[in-house]
């Protein structure tokens, strides 16, 4: 495996830039093949495959933040909804949500949502979460 470095663009050479250019109008469609790429970028194909596989952009992934809540929900309809809603009023955006069937009137639910973009703290939010009708047990499993 090998060293993985972050350095700033302006002391590598501007092919690079084109090869990532390249490389993200074929991912995103805009162009079909490798040949269609580098002649609208300016660089040779030889170029693209030589570099193709060892510079990119930094990914979102490394900027996102990511947390899991756990919490059980009465069984009444629209208690979900309401607890996505208040997720959604402060920017979490939601990644997976695992509902068990309810028990006794009660269903347990994991969230697992990115935080980068909310407009509020995760202690705000589980605040909010615990005012939302029939929700109990609120617990924070997770944040990375």
């Amino acid at each position: 495996m090998g060293k993985y470095y972050i350095v700033d663009s302006v002391i590598l050479p501007e092919v690079l830039d084109k090869v990532i250019e390249a490389r993200t109008l074929l991912q995103n469609g805009k162009v079909r093949q490798v040949s269609e790429a580098v002649k609208l970028v300016g660089i040779s194909r030889g170029t693209y495959y030589k570099y193709k596989d060892y510079v990119f952009l930094p990914s979102s992934g490394m900027s996102e933040r990511k947390a899991v809540i756990s919490l059980m929900l009465h069984h009444d309809k629209g208690i979900l909804s309401e607890v996505l809603n208040t997720m959604s009023k402060v920017n979490a955006n939601i990644l997976t949500i695992n509902q068990n069937i309810p028990i006794n009137g009660w269903a347990s639910v994991v969230i697992s949502f990115d935080l980068c973009e909310m407009e509020k703290s995760i202690d705000e939010l589980l605040a909010m979460l615990e005012q939302c009708r029939g929700v109990s047990n609120l617990r924070l499993v997770a944040v990375e």
